[in-house]
């Protein structure tokens, strides 16, 4: 998916690092979100 400048990011869920779900809605006009997907821990 490519998403152009300046257009809303689709709304998902992603467990936060205690595994609650957390909704990039939640956010959305609240807060700047900035998104890390990390490969892993070694």
């Amino acid at each position: 998916m490519i998403l152009e400048t300046a257009n809303a990011a689709p709304d998902f869920e992603l467990p936060d690092f205690t595994g609650k779900p957390v909704r990039l809605s939640d956010y959305r006009g609240k807060a700047d979100v900035v998104l890390v997907f990390n490969r892993g821990f070694l």
